[in-house]
């Protein structure tokens, strides 16, 4: 007969085994490194471990939401500045257009750490304004005055990837006319 810690054990490995490419990607765009993204994806399962018997039924938003506090924990503390470097850190994947996917890397390791994990937040996590500041503990307003300004900054460093915006494929960032607040 098997203990339920062993049944437990089993079924985390399974979770572990089934998402960790997919934590793993989200971790490496909130981070932009291997390191740091392997650290964070560490820090997430061990937490997640720990509370397994709790979240059993339903634990890949419990395991996504230590991932992105987390990581904003992480940036709080070191607040240094980032540099980017002059090699790409990883392989691209099989039938993607290379160039575009360096021009966008190099482009998001020029963002701050909070706009890079806002950005990847909303669009490529697909989440709400609501949802992402309630997961990066600020207010929706925040949400989207520094998404507006990451977009602003994306389509300035990388102009090559066209216009860039969250309610179509390619919209443009226009900036506000003066004595005019921006929609969002």
């Amino acid at each position: 007969m098997t203990s339920p810690d062993h049944v437990e054990a089993v079924d985390f490995d399974a979770f572990v085994t089934a998402r960790i490419g997919a934590l793993s990607r989200t971790a490496y765009l909130l981070t932009g490194s291997h390191h740091d993204a392997e650290d964070l994806v560490q820090t997430a399962l061990f937490r997640a471990a720990r509370s397994w018997h709790r979240i059993e039924d339903d634990p890949e938003p419990y395991v996504r939401r230590i991932l992105y506090n987390e990581n904003v924990s992480r940036w709080r503390r070191r607040r240094v500045a980032e540099f980017s470097t002059s090699t790409v850190p990883e392989r691209p994947a099989a039938g993607t257009d290379l160039d575009t996917r360096l021009v966008l890397q190099r482009a998001l390791q020029s963002l701050t750490p909070r706009q890079r994990t806002m950005v990847v937040l909303r669009f490529f996590e697909d989440l709400t304004e609501q949802r992402t500041a309630a997961l990066m503990g600020v207010s929706v307003s925040t949400v989207k005055s520094e998404t507006r300004r990451a977009l602003a900054r994306l389509s300035q460093l990388a102009p090559e990837l066209g216009p860039l915006g969250p309610d179509s494929p390619a919209p443009t960032v226009a900036a506000p006319k003066p004595g005019r607040r921006a929609r969002t």
